[in-house]
């Protein structure tokens, strides 16, 4: 999953096979109690994600969603996790992203409850990071100057 900061948009890049069943739906679960752990309710997309493949054990998956729409998170999540604001909803979902308690969930046929459970790292927009890769020369730099004075 990737992050864009500037147009808060949630990139989904996924592909699956091998499922003991075929395909029901897909969402993302936030925030479980522990780390890699548990289960919770539906934080974003109430249903399924937009465009998952339904009915078949293989695929490949990729989806954009805008999260500053409030119809891409579920509303018990807005309101349990989110303080009740969309704006809260998403800080909740990269918090829980970033502390491993936010998973991405394929659901089959042959397992209603989830065949499939990741537990995936928010990964920021490229962007982000040679940005902070210029920091960090930047710092480098200015230490290696400060020696030779």
């Amino acid at each position: 999953m990737k992050f864009d900061d500037a147009t808060n948009d949630l990139s989904i890049y996924a592909g699956f096979a091998g499922l003991s069943g075929v395909t029901t739906v897909a969402h993302i679960h936030c925030c479980t109690a522990a780390a890699g752990t548990g289960t919770v309710g539906v934080a974003v997309t109430p249903g399924t994600l937009p465009g998952f493949p339904g009915g078949v054990s293989a695929g490949a998956y990729s989806a954009l969603i805008d999260l500053d729409l409030a119809t891409s998170f579920t509303a018990a999540f807005v309101n349990n996790f989110g303080g009740g604001t969309v704006a809260g909803a998403r800080t909740a979902l990269f918090a829980g992203l970033d502390a491993g308690t936010a998973y991405f969930n394929i659901h089959t046929n042959a397992f209603p409850g989830g065949e499939i459970r990741a537990f995936p790292e928010r990964v920021p927009e490229p962007a982000s990071l040679l940005l902070g890769a210029m920091g960090i020369g930047a710092l480098v730099l200015t230490r290696c100057g400060r020696r030779r004075l």
